[in-house]
């Protein structure tokens, strides 16, 4: 079974920054897609940011230009390094990956816990 676990969420005043992290455990053979969400109350689901594979990026146009998505895949890890934090981007941080647990056969995802983050103005 494939978990993610989110960690670096935390409390920061406005222009701060913050460093998210997800590892992956379990038995798969490759990562396809890294995607980052945030969940705010009374807001849904809103995508901030995905890696694919092969490195390609995209950014939620209100994180653009002050997140970065990076991945390690050696450690089974991708991370959002998050700068210039403003109170709106107060919400649970969410990773989800797509997952290959077979070479050749089709990714499935996987969703994590999720991360607090708390931007104070």
């Amino acid at each position: 079974q494939v978990q993610l676990v989110e960690s670096g969420g935390g409390w920061v005043q406005t222009g701060g920054s913050l460093r998210l992290s997800c590892v992956a455990s379990g038995r798969f053979a490759s990562i396809a897609t890294w995607i980052w969400y945030r969940q705010a109350p009374g807001i849904g689901r809103e995508f901030v940011a995905a890696m694919s594979s092969g490195g390609g990026t995209n950014y939620a146009d209100s994180v653009q230009g002050r997140f970065s998505i990076s991945r390690d895949d050696a450690k089974k890890t991708v991370y959002l390094q998050m700068n210039g934090l403003k109170p709106d981007d107060t919400a649970t941080y969410v990773c989800s990956a797509a997952v290959r647990l077979h070479l050749g056969r089709p990714s499935s995802n996987y969703w994590g816990q999720g991360t607090q983050v708390t931007v104070s103005s």
